[in-house]
């Protein structure tokens, strides 16, 4: 199984604080069947900014401590980038990491409690330069929430998106829990990833969520998340499915 989106690398965000907490998330992952990992610090958002030379060096010191320990867990070193106006130009310096080494694929956080006006523009131009935009839990974000198909908005021109495994099993509450299957439903999503934070009230989920897809929605759905995940992670062609949009008329009788 591979994890796209984690906090495990220690003292640089609100993920992992010291090395000991990322080796338990690290066995934690690999008792789930997790065998890779994309180390996913936040970059830009607030005061952290994690630069993709300083993400590199944290990723080789932890991928070496694993390898003493003989913790069986590849990390590959990655970025969970909140949206800002300057990306494209930070991209170009060569500070941005990507999904994969070919340089296609980049995870965008956007702001919880909304969608920044500039973003569909950005999108746009990050598309123009052969790079795909996967936006990072959409079903939290507020503004999608309360209107599900400005995330279809994204995703037919293009973008992709990555749902997280505790809001699929209800580790953030029904709402969200509801919302996630309609999402999937919908084919509005198209990876599941931890977005772990510790071994505690932000952890894995992972064995549990693609558990849970193969249970609702048949094995084919399960192996096809986690195709797309591969994908992902090789700089591969992710074939999206058709979208479906989602009832407002439904949604609305959940966030009264």
């Amino acid at each position: 199984m591979y994890d796209l989106h984690c906090h495990i690398l220690h003292g640089i965000d609100d993920g992992a604080q010291t090395l000991e907490d990322s080796i338990k998330m690290a066995e934690l992952a690999v008792s789930e069947g997790i065998t890779h990992i994309l180390a996913t610090p936040h970059h830009q958002k607030r005061e952290w900014v994690n630069n993709k030379k300083s993400v590199i060096h944290q990723v080789r010191e932890l991928q070496a401590e694993l390898v003493d320990r003989r913790i069986d867990l590849t990390v590959f070193p990655g970025q969970e980038v909140s949206i800002y106006g300057e990306l494209l130009a930070d991209i170009e310096k060569n500070e941005i990491l990507f999904t994969d080494e070919a340089h296609t694929y980049i995870l965008i956080e956007f702001p919880t409690a909304s969608i920044p006006t500039y973003a569909e523009r950005l999108f746009y131009d990050l598309q123009s330069h052969g790079k795909t935009p996967v936006i990072v839990h959409p079903e939290r974000n507020h503004a999608i929430i309360e209107h599900p198909n400005r995330l279809k908005n994204f995703i037919d021109k293009g973008a992709l998106a990555q749902l997280t495994a505790a809001s699929y099993t209800g580790g953030f509450g029904k709402k969200i829990e509801k919302l996630s299957k309609q999402l999937i439903e919908a084919n509005l999503v198209h990876f599941i990833a931890s977005d772990a934070h510790n071994t505690g009230n932000r952890s894995f989920h992972m064995k549990e969520a693609y558990d849970l897809l193969a249970k609702e929605y048949g094995r084919s759905k399960r192996n096809a998340f986690n195709q797309t995940t591969k994908d992902l992670l090789n700089g591969d062609p992710v074939i999206a499915p058709d979208t479906h949009s989602i009832k407002q008329s439904i949604l609305s009788k959940w966030f009264k």
